[in-house]
């Protein structure tokens, strides 16, 4: 049976830059205090007629360049979002016709932060069973829409940025190379720890003028409880990837991490004990973009040179839900 390995990596994020001074003159907040908070300086946000899609198809293109492949050469794609462009269908689909392809599958994935290592989880799945060879995972996001841009939402507001990440993943028989695991997990009991209620079919009407003014329609999140069980999950996640591989910390080349809060990275990193040059963090440059996050710091990374062949890569992640996941490679 053939593993999954990563063809091709590719991202994209909007060119409009959004600093925390910038925040600062629409709401009550500081660059100090978005910093100590979070570690963001910045973020992009869209502009008038970008969508999660062209954020997608932007990231896509430049993976398939870099493949030395053309959109009719995929047979599937896996797109994980939290901020879908409509309520329905799927943003796999307006990828899909943006990419000017059809006839091939589209699943969506809504596990939020830690939709990227599920999506992988999904498509090695497949390749590993031979249904698909050629399968397009995307982590896309556009938060910034969403976001009460207020004094009032300020504590969420802050935090998220938009973007696109993209992998082209396929089978391939090398020797102890590519997706070696992946581990997901799922607390439910603490899912309006950090939700949005609406608009939802447990309401009815699933959106009114009463849930709008209630502020039903925007992020909530009970930040302390989340970095409560964040800070334990990610590195109890880490360390079941590691364990079911007969893997070590020192093993680990590059631990690449959602990239949620820069207090919650340290604390992950101190808890797996790993060195600095272990641990891969952006989010200084791009907030929280959930379901990006990965892929676009796995791409950085490798333009920077941070993975060679060989090298092992443990992905982690841990969002709303609680939904958690890990995923060791060796790339």
């Amino acid at each position: 049976m053939p593993r999954t390995e990563f063809i091709a990596t590719g991202f994209h994020v909007p060119e409009r830059v959004v600093t925390n001074d910038d925040l600062a003159h629409i709401m009550d907040t500081s660059d100090e205090w978005i910093t100590q908070r979070s570690g963001i300086k910045a973020r992009h946000w869209v502009s008038d007629g970008e969508t999660g899609a062209t954020l997608a198809r932007r990231a896509t293109l430049q993976a398939l360049a870099k493949a030395g492949m053309r959109a009719s050469d995929l047979d599937c794609i896996v797109y994980c979002t939290c901020t879908p462009d409509h309520f329905e269908p799927g943003n796999g689909v307006f990828l899909q016709r943006e990419l000017g392809i059809s006839d091939i599958p589209a699943i969506d994935v809504r596990n939020q932060c830690a939709g990227f290592v599920y999506g992988l989880s999904v498509a090695d799945a497949w390749i590993r069973a031979g249904q698909y060879a050629r399968v397009l995972l995307v982590g896309a996001e556009v938060h910034s829409r969403g976001l009460d841009r207020t004094t009032r939402g300020r504590d969420t507001a802050v935090l998220f940025g938009d973007g696109a990440g993209v992998a082209i993943l396929g089978p391939t028989d090398a020797p102890g190379r590519g997706v070696l695991s992946t581990h997901l997990y799922a607390d439910g009991r603490h899912a309006e720890k950090l939700w949005v209620d609406a608009p939802g079919l447990a309401h009815d009407p699933f959106i009114s003028a009463e849930l709008i003014e209630q502020g039903k329609h925007r992020a909530v999140m009970e930040g302390r409880e989340v970095f409560k069980f964040a800070s334990v999950l990610m590195p109890q996640s880490v360390a079941t990837a590691l364990q079911a591989n007969g893997l070590t910390p020192a093993d680990v080349t590059l631990l690449v991490p959602h990239q949620a809060n820069l207090r919650i990275l340290e604390m992950v990193q101190k808890a797996v004990g790993l060195r600095d040059d272990q641990v891969y963090v952006n989010i200084q440059k791009y907030g929280n973009t959930t379901a990006a996050s990965i892929p676009i710091a796995l791409h950085e990374a490798l333009c920077e040179g941070r993975l060679e062949r060989g090298d092992l890569l443990v992905l982690t992640a841990f969002g709303s839900g609680f939904t958690w996941a890990s995923a060791a490679i060796r790339w």
